[in-house]
């Protein structure tokens, strides 16, 4: 199941990922720092340790404290770094790797209940009848109204041929209507692609996961298998980040040479450099990519590499502004700590740390409104009008397919611009 909820961005980030073990991290903070240690501080600790031990109103576990002191210390650091307990290791697995036992629904809260956004297709929750709009009020025997929609969302999750049973009220019936639906693995695709008109086409990174790079690829070519494509959209709107590995895939997709990313940290294994190879799916495509507020950290790497080499037309509004790389370090099995280790750069060496990505063509989100004109007489409604003179069928020009102006104002800039860009190409050749 995807998880759908209006909380603060910074919670939901993901952040980058570089693959440094916990042995080899210490050692070399070990040779680098050869400081002695805060002797004062760390008595202040032991003596704060014992005070709670003694005076707190309940007995308090030692294993607890001690985590609670590792959670602190790295909540001080800075809003990325954290202690991931068995559940949070877990969790941030799943979104890693975009599998996962469940439902296989998209959810939010409404008026305290779980309302269906959409089931995702070919999953349980499709196959049993569960459909968009549909009000989930009990789980199992559990009433969700005033649940919190991550315990709701761990009650659908679960182990891979388990029932769960869903109490659904919809519109249109005077009864709850109940279904039975059997977990299973749910593969959550963070690319989505389609043709907005021919020749145009449209992709959407939903977040970076490990698979992502080779599915946008798999996406181009089933594009360009329907149509030569005139143009592409890169939506990297609300893409809160994920694997900096699949940010450096997505940038090699359009980009046949040059850097795309490198970071810089404290320790020599956590400098690295990403080029370019010369094998892309489109190399001359002409691009535009949006961004906004909630475009972070792995989708500000795509965005300043492109903006970087010219390679796109950056539309919208800044970034987020995350420019830090998060490494996590598994402690024994079933926990981990995200400890910020590196910030990254962009190709002309730009830090996007607290600033972001500054858009070649500001966008605000906006609703377009149509001014009604009225019916205007022309020259095919006068009486004794000359015709056409045009041997052969007359083409008209097609109209905008959908409405998309009024559903995405944003998206809607980005195919005009494209539009453009065909248009100049056209001319510039025939010149």
């Amino acid at each position: 199941m995807k998880l759908f909820s209006r909380v603060p961005l910074a919670a939901a980030l993901l952040g980058c990922t570089l693959g440094l073990s916990a042995p080899a991290l210490a050692e070399e903070v070990v040779e680098s720092e050869q400081k002695a240690l805060p002797l004062t501080e760390l008595r202040m600790f032991a003596d704060v340790f014992d005070r709670i031990k003694q005076a707190y109103v309940e007995p308090v576990d030692d294993r607890q404290l001690l985590e609670d002191a590792i959670r602190g210390m790295l909540t001080g650091l800075d809003p990325h770094s954290a202690y991931l307990e068995a559940e949070a290791f877990e969790s941030l697995q799943i979104h890693t790797t975009g599998e996962f036992g469940g439902l296989g629904i998209e959810v939010g809260l409404e008026d305290g209940f779980i309302r269906v956004i959409a089931p995702i297709d070919d999953t349980p929750a499709q196959r049993a009848g569960v459909r968009a709009g549909d009000l989930i009020i009990k789980l199992d025997d559990t009433p969700v109204q005033g649940m919190d929609l991550n315990e709701a969302v761990d009650m659908m999750r679960g182990e891979v041929g388990t029932t769960i049973r869903l109490t659904i009220m919809r519109d249109g019936r005077d009864q709850p209507l109940e279904l039975d639906i059997v977990r299973d693995v749910i593969k959550v695709a963070s690319v989505r692609h389609e043709l907005l008109e021919p020749g145009y086409g449209y992709l959407r990174i939903s977040q970076f996961q490990a698979h992502t790079g080779e599915d946008l690829i798999a996406a181009i070519r089933k594009m360009q298998q329907d149509d030569v494509l005139k143009g592409l959209v890169l939506d990297l709107r609300n893409n809160p980040g994920g694997v900096l590995q699949a940010a450096v895939e997505v940038g090699n997709a359009f980009l046949d040479e040059g850097l795309i990313v490198y970071t810089e940290g404290r320790l020599p294994n956590s400098e690295l450099r990403f080029s370019a190879s010369e094998e892309t799916v489109a190399p001359d495509t002409p691009l535009v990519v949006l961004i906004n507020g909630g475009s972070a950290s792995a989708s500000e790497i795509v965005a300043g590499a492109l903006q970087d080499h010219q390679r796109a037309v950056i539309m919208g509004t800044d970034s987020f502004g995350k420019g830090s790389v998060q490494t996590v370090l598994p402690l024994g099995e079933d926990r981990a700590i995200k400890l910020t280790t590196a910030r990254y750069f962009t190709p002309n060496g730009r830090s996007i740390q607290a600033q972001g990505i500054k858009p070649d063509l500001r966008v605000d989100d906006a609703r377009l409104t149509r001014i009604e004109g009225g019916s205007r007489i022309k020259e095919r409604d006068l009486a004794g009008h000359l015709e056409n003179g045009t041997k052969g069928d007359v083409t008209e020009t097609a109209e905008q397919s959908s409405d998309l102006s009024a559903r995405d104002f944003q998206l809607y800039e980005a195919l005009n611009l494209l539009k453009a860009m065909q248009i100049l190409q056209r001319s510039q050749s025939s010149g």
